[in-house]
């Protein structure tokens, strides 16, 4: 049993190490490294596209959170006092009826 067993571990790493070796070798050449660069490459050729696909969703539910509501018929949100509600002359419809009277 020791024998099998140490027989099998040393043929394990005889494998790894073979394995690993080559990898090794096959990086420090021309295509490896070609390989790699290329590799790099695309890792942040998609990486920008996710940022950009990102920044598009965020700012799509920023102008739906935050742009205006186009209704037909527009919402009263103050008083008279509002800008919106006073009348290009300066004078509010309160004080003309009341100046009228």
């Amino acid at each position: 049993m020791r024998r099998g067993f140490w027989f099998a571990a040393g043929a394990g790493a005889g494998i790894y190490a073979m394995i690993r070796g080559r990898r090794a070798a096959e990086a420090f050449t021309a295509a490896g490294a070609r390989d790699r660069l290329q590799a790099l490459a695309l890792g942040a050729r998609m990486f920008r596209e996710e940022v950009a696909t990102g920044k598009a969703e965020a700012e799509a539910r920023l102008r739906e959170r935050f742009a205006p509501s186009y209704d037909s018929t527009p919402q009263l949100t103050g008083g008279l006092d509002t800008p919106s509600l006073v009348p290009r002359d300066g004078y509010s419809t309160n004080d003309t009826q009341e100046g009228q009277q």
